[in-house]
């Protein structure tokens, strides 16, 4: 219990960052260049994230890390991108609430990794919490940036459980940084070709980004992808229920959105659901599934252990890139 509430609250860190970052991006950066933007927020972060790992992909990691990516970080941030701008705070984050019951779908086929009983019930509060929210403000929710947001979710809930079902062949800030660069690069020819020239940044939009490249996707990705390895999909995928918490808490207190009464009963519920179905459910005492992640070996002496970063055996380390 106790690891499993470690893990927990270093999971954490990841959605609470981006329910943040809803606020940041409709308030500090620029109107109308999603992909310059995606791709501005995940090149920065992804060479950062490779010169602390300083290990280059090997194998079948060059193709893995292109797919995962446009699923994890190309494609999701773009989409991301267009829903924070069209929709206001609390609707775009409430919008991805259904990922914890899709990531139980995909992880049981794919990690071999059956839903609780704990599982199923925090995602029926949390997903009841959220219509709760989403369904009972004042403003109206474009329908683009709603798709937008639907199309994210799913995204990023088939990529998450790739990723963890390959997780085994390199560390958590190496596996981050691949899947970050491999989503810029089909980012930046994208934006040239459809955008044209990029954005002209002043102070302000400077600022936003500092937030978004280190916060919102430097660390957050590190500890999303570290208590990936060590927490069930569905205990995961509740946790990121923090994220339309986080986004409707601060479009409140900071960009002034109203907060009704059934609003802060779907906040309620939704911070049940996620204590019922993650924070506080046991780990998991079976072996994992094949292809999901191993459990750690404990630090071999004159080694210290980083927490959060997995290494993969040495026979089958990816080599450096320095």
């Amino acid at each position: 219990m106790e690891a499993n509430m470690r893990w927990s609250l270093v999971t954490a860190i990841a959605p609470v960052a981006w329910g943040a970052n809803y606020y940041v991006t409709r308030a500090f950066l620029p109107e109308g260049h999603p992909l310059y933007g995606a791709a501005i927020r995940a090149l920065p972060a992804g060479l950062l994230l490779l010169a602390v790992c300083r290990r280059l992909p090997t194998g079948s990691w060059w193709w893995k890390s292109l797919l995962l990516g446009v699923l994890n970080m190309g494609g999701f941030f773009a989409l991301v991108y267009v829903a924070a701008q069209r929709l206001p705070t609390s609707v775009a984050a409430t919008v991805m609430a259904t990922a914890p019951l899709v990531l139980m779908l995909l992880a049981w086929p794919l990690v071999g990794e059956r839903p609780r009983a704990r599982h199923l019930a925090g995602a029926g509060l949390g997903v009841g919490g959220v219509a709760l929210m989403l369904f009972t403000g004042g403003a109206p929710a474009d329908p683009l940036g709603v798709a937008a947001s639907v199309a994210a979710m799913a995204m990023s809930c088939l990529g998450l459980v790739l990723a963890k079902r390959w997780s085994a062949g390199a560390g958590v800030l190496a596996s981050a940084a691949w899947q970050l660069l491999g989503g810029a690069l089909v980012l930046l020819p994208l934006a040239a070709l459809v955008e044209g020239a990029p954005p002209a940044l002043d102070g302000r939009a400077l600022l936003g980004f500092a937030y978004v490249v280190l916060v919102a996707t430097a660390l957050a990705f590190s500890a999303w992808f570290a208590g990936l390895r060590r927490l069930p999909a569905a205990a995961v995928g509740l946790l990121g229920l923090l994220n339309p918490v986080t986004g409707v808490l601060l479009g409140t207190v900071v960009a002034g959105e109203s907060l009704t009464a059934r609003q802060l009963c779907g906040l309620l519920l939704t911070v049940g659901g996620i204590l019922l179905g993650s924070v506080l459910a046991p780990a998991p005492a079976a072996a994992p599934a094949d292809g999901a992640a191993p459990v750690p070996a404990p630090a071999r002496p004159g080694r210290v252990a980083r927490m959060g970063v997995d290494e993969a055996p040495r026979h089958d380390r990816p080599r450096s890139g320095s």
